[in-house]
């Protein structure tokens, strides 16, 4: 394998507030270039998972950086399960419940009925806590600093959205969507959309594009996996 000249691996992005999507790539990279025995090396990843998502991510290396933005535009599949009748600023864990809105009204068949006027072309407003620029800055930083962050709608395709179980006040859905689609987001609107609030309590990205999770590396075992690999050493420190 040549990782100068580029190659692209697929990763199941661990859960836990410490796996940011950066940090992933801090890692891919570190062993990569102790192993290349080179100071530094490209690696991206296509689309960023939150740290409390986990699931399949597309890491790039080399040349093969080019190739990024054409995986970013892919389509992606994901499960998430939320948790209605309580919402947070984040709309996820990574936040305490700032407020809690009735459930008793909610029925399996309401979610049924409601779950396909999520289903198309919809516009959806990112969460505070996101990484969507503000002349210049991160909304997650302003929102953490207590700033007001004013987001507008954005549009998004959902292109099928399944209810995989229903054990209220917790749904859980498969979603295929565009590429900028806030799952968190999703949560959000479908708590409205059922008269309530709703957080996500677990995601996972289960495909990008034809990339499924069982194709998936580990990264804590991938130094392992790279004992196993033919590597081509570069020649020179690469540019």
């Amino acid at each position: 394998m040549d990782f100068v000249a580029g190659e692209v691996l697929y990763f199941n992005k661990p859960y836990g507030r410490e796996w940011t999507s950066f940090k992933l790539v801090g890692l891919v990279r570190h062993q990569l270039c102790r192993r290349l025995k080179i100071k530094k090396l490209k690696v991206g990843h296509a689309g960023t998972l939150d740290p409390l998502a986990t699931g399949v991510m597309i890491l790039c290396t080399g040349r093969a950086t080019k190739r990024i933005e054409s995986f970013q535009h892919q389509t992606k599949e994901y499960v998430a399960t939320i948790r209605l009748g309580a919402t947070t600023p984040s709309y996820d864990l990574e936040h305490e419940i700032d407020a809690t809105y009735p459930t008793a009204h909610i029925t399996r068949e309401l979610v049924e009925r409601t779950l396909p006027r999520f289903v198309g072309e919809i516009a959806q407003t990112p969460p505070l806590f996101s990484a969507c620029m503000i002349d210049g800055r991160r909304a997650y930083h302003l929102a953490r600093k207590g700033e007001e962050v004013a987001l507008q709608p954005k549009q998004v395709t959902i292109d099928e959205m399944e209810l995989l179980a229903c054990a209220l006040p917790d749904i859980r859905i498969r979603v295929v969507c565009s590429k900028g689609t806030y799952i968190r987001s999703l949560a959000r609107d479908i708590g409205e959309a059922l008269g309530s609030g709703a957080h996500l309590t677990a995601l996972e990205r289960t495909r990008i594009g034809a990339v499924r999770l069982e194709e998936c590396l580990d990264p804590l075992s991938f130094d392992r996996w790279l004992d196993e690999q033919e590597l081509t050493l570069p020649q020179s420190t690469p540019e």
